[in-house]
């Protein structure tokens, strides 16, 4: 059957889990992280190199691909999948979060946003029917519900927010026709309790095949991000796969799975790279710094990437101080296998009820980081 999802394994002593996720394009097995590839590419890295790093799906984004090269396009060239030469799993988000933090101006209304492009300044409109349609002609397997995302602190604002988003969400879901697509609502409501528990439990009446958590990671205390994860999660059936939207810092992710969220993307390794800085355990190295200049040693001397068992320090510096693309590459390829391979040790402890001791040797080169 499309979309089904069965859980695997459980830890026992938090609500981590590992499952299985079937999709049109392939089987994912949770949790896991999804790299960006927001113009239908993970910047630096081809499609092989994602498959040789073990990644099973990756996230593109509608608002952008409706702008350039245009949905319709895509449709023509058969499809996102075979566009970007990429025969995983794909999500592509709804655009709602870009419209708002991207667009120029942006005016917003009971049936949906009229916004500038950031790109030339043209006018376009986005309601939920259309972003659905855009998604549908993208073809992706999984397709968020469009939303609005609110300013996280203004009670007042969220609450308004939800109403329209909720209505949003009833659209959406009465304008889908294609069947093999997996429709995924959107939790709101800011970092408050009673907006979060009232947007996950009408959510929880659509009966959906997957739901998302929105709206984090944009401002908000680590703390607060977790007591929403908290709130919500209970909530939400446990037969369906569960999605936090934008978050990739290790920390995050470790707090997130041992309170039963399955998946994940962001932007955080990619970028990282382009700024010439290296995810390892307890933060980040950045590689424009003098020291290095002379480092013979790799990023990571426990990591395995093809990135820390051929290249040094020293060398990579240099690519990063001379702007060489290769230096985008080889960090990218980096830090994404920082992220990937942790998620593959968290499901083999899992597996093996063993998820609190690696939690424990993780966070504790996190001390800011919340604990269950």
């Amino acid at each position: 059957m499309p979309f089904e999802f069965d859980i695997l394994a459980s830890d026992s002593s938090s609500n981590a889990r590992v499952g299985r996720f079937q999709t049109p394009h392939g089987t994912l097995e949770t949790p896991l992280f999804a790299p960006v590839g927001t113009q239908a590419t993970v910047k630096a890295m081809r499609p092989s190199d994602l498959h040789d790093l073990g990644a099973s799906l990756i996230l593109s984004n509608t608002y952008h691909l409706y702008l350039r090269p245009g949905h319709k396009l895509i449709h023509e060239m058969g499809g996102l999948h075979q566009f970007m030469g990429w025969n995983g799993p794909i999500l592509t988000d709804s655009g709602g979060f870009q419209v708002f933090s991207l667009s120029k101006t942006r005016k917003i209304d009971a049936d949906g946003v009229t916004f500038q492009s950031h790109l030339d300044g043209s006018h376009h409109r986005f309601t939920p029917e259309k972003s659905v349609i855009i998604q549908e002609k993208l073809g992706a397997d999984i397709i968020m519900m469009f939303d609005e995302c609110p300013p996280h602190d203004k009670y007042e604002y969220v609450e308004q927010s939800l109403v329209r988003t909720h209505a949003w969400a009833v659209r959406c879901r009465n304008v889908k026709k294609r069947d093999d697509q997996a429709l995924f609502g959107i939790v709101q409501g800011g970092i408050f309790p009673d907006l979060r528990e009232k947007s996950a439990r009408f959510l929880k009446d659509m009966d959906l095949p997957g739901y998302a958590i929105g709206g984090l990671a944009v401002g908000e205390t680590k703390a607060e991000m977790a007591a929403m994860i908290d709130v919500v999660n209970p909530i939400l059936p446990d037969e369906k796969p569960r999605y936090l939207m934008g978050v990739g810092a290790p920390e995050d992710l470790i707090n997130a799975v041992l309170r039963g969220v399955d998946i994940f993307d962001c932007v955080l390794p990619t970028r990282l790279a382009r700024h010439g800085s290296a995810m390892i355990k307890g933060g980040r190295l950045n590689l424009r710094n003098a020291q290095y200049e002379r480092d013979p040693s790799p990023i990571d001397s426990t990591c395995n990437c093809a990135t820390c068992m051929q290249f040094s320090r020293a060398y990579l510096r240099h690519l990063v101080k001379a702007n060489e693309i290769l230096a985008h590459m080889l960090l990218s390829t980096h830090n994404l296998h920082f992220l990937i391979s942790l998620m593959a040790d968290i499901r083999k402890a899992i597996r093996k009820d063993k998820l609190q001791d690696l939690a424990g040797e993780i966070l504790q080169h996190y001390p800011d980081a919340p604990q269950l």
